[in-house]
């Protein structure tokens, strides 16, 4: 059947190529034509591994098209996807302005019958509103409103639409169910599962699996706290919870916090849908607060490493809100970047794929092209964000270009004694830091303006 996908961020374009391998016929629309020219030529308009070979194969096959033109896209389409931003405003509220003008969209142009479908993470209840805007607006045709949350993580967004834990629809009417089935049953096939809920119930779900998830960060990253308080092991700790088939491994990593444009969004919006029908969400208050600590607490480490920030030198190794993506929105290294800034210290950063959206986010943060170059002469290397490529740097070679061998590790990527052996003074998460012997030789290179040490010898913080 034809599909008609409006919006080509993440969710929109990894969407249409899911549903063109399914071996539907999608179309994408957009208004920006400068994105709908790009994806034309197979180009996606952000990194995601693997997008743009699918996005080729899927336009040669002739199963996959983009256009900015709403009437064609949506001629003919038995069901028109809405994955559009919603994010939040000022007052932590979802700003739902994108989806009211797809709706407008879809009643000037799709066609009787269509079913419309929530693909954005949406509070719940903006089913009720779609589908007021779609009745004011249609010319007296039908349409059939339904839910179907993404549960896509940037970085392995394809495998997550072609090989999901589940599929989750929310829908009204029985065409809404037939229609989404068969959409779905080359998954199904499979032996996906597909879960059918009431509209309210499945817009509720995708927000308390987001905030869920944003929870056990935070749980992991307080507990990281007392660790270092107590000179316990925070790796260990996690690791014990983790073997609980009850709890789970996943999202206990401690470290500078999530960010991304989902968890920071859906956490807040679901504790401002919940004050609104009367209910003190406040955990979900606590988690937020948890994981803007995280960044002052990292912050507070490299204070405490090297007492004065003012002319002090700090590369951040890592931009981007998580490995895998160039995505920088809500960054936590871009927020611990500004906190340092602010400090007196100059900070340079790197980042395998992020620095160029990292340069246009904060332009006052100087960019490295490698890690080595961020880290020549540095006070103090950052570790921000958790890319392989930094477990296989060269330590021997990062301390020489350093002018203080020490590394404040916000993400747990190195070893503590692997950084002992290395002449590091290493501030780990929710570890005991190392802190090299001061009393071992040390000199200063006055040709260099630097601290010179020897190996096995650190800057004692």
């Amino acid at each position: 059947m034809k599909v008609a996908i409006i919006g080509t961020g993440h969710v929109g374009v990894v969407t249409c190529v899911a549903v063109a391998s399914m071996g539907h016929e999608a179309v994408g629309f957009d208004v920006d034509s400068e994105k709908i020219s790009l994806l034309q030529r197979a180009i996606a308009p952000f990194h995601e591994p693997g997008l743009n070979e699918a996005l080729a194969r899927e336009l040669s096959a002739g199963r996959l098209a983009f256009t900015d033109a709403p009437a064609e896209a949506m001629h003919a389409a038995a069901i028109v996807f809405i994955c559009v931003g919603t994010p939040a405003g000022p007052d932590g509220e979802a700003n739902l302005l994108a989806m009211e003008r797809s709706a407008t969209a879809v009643a000037h142009h799709a066609r009787d019958g269509v079913v419309v479908v929530e693909k954005s993470t949406v509070p719940a209840g903006t089913a009720d509103r779609l589908r007021f805007v779609l009745a004011r607006e249609g010319d007296g045709r039908r349409f059939n409103v339904a839910c179907n949350p993404e549960f896509l993580r940037e970085g392995t967004a394809l495998s997550d639409a072609l090989e999901p834990d589940r599929i989750l629809i929310g829908v009204e009417s029985e065409r809404a169910a037939i229609l989404l089935r068969r959409l779905y049953e080359p998954l199904t096939r499979k032996g996906i599962p597909l879960i059918e809920t009431d509209l309210r119930t499945a817009e509720l779900a995708k927000a308390a699996s987001n905030a869920f998830l944003a929870l056990k960060i935070s749980y992991a990253n307080a507990l990281a706290r007392i660790c270092e308080r107590l000179g316990g092991d925070i790796r260990t700790v996690t690791d014990v919870m983790g073997s609980d088939a009850r709890i789970g491994r996943s999202f206990l990593a401690a470290g500078l916090g999530y960010g991304g444009y989902c968890f920071p969004k859906d956490v807040v919006i679901l504790e401002r849908l919940a004050a609104r029908v009367g209910y003190d969400f406040g955990l979900l208050r606590e988690v937020d607060r948890v994981n803007h600590e995280s960044v002052e607490a990292i912050a507070a480490k490299v204070e405490d490493a090297l007492w004065i920030l003012d002319e002090k030198r700090i590369a951040v190794f890592g931009l981007a809100f998580k490995p895998g993506t160039d995505d920088v929105r809500l960054s936590p290294s871009l927020s611990l970047a500004r906190r340092l800034l602010q400090s007196g210290a100059s900070v340079v950063g790197y980042d395998p794929l992020a620095s160029a959206n990292a340069k246009d986010e904060r332009p006052e943060l100087e960019i490295a092209p490698d890690a080595y170059s961020a880290a020549a002469d540095a006070h103090c290397v950052v570790i921000a964000t958790d890319w392989d490529e930094f477990r296989d740097l060269d330590l021997a070679a990062l301390r020489d270009v350093m002018a203080y061998p020490l590394v404040v590790d916000g993400r747990n990527v190195f070893d503590s004694t692997e950084m002992r052996e290395a002449g590091f003074s290493y501030y780990p998460t929710g570890q005991a830091p190392v802190l090299i012997d001061p009393s071992e030789t040390w000199g200063v290179d006055i040709s260099r303006g630097r601290i010179g040490v020897k190996p096995g010898s650190g800057w004692p913080g």
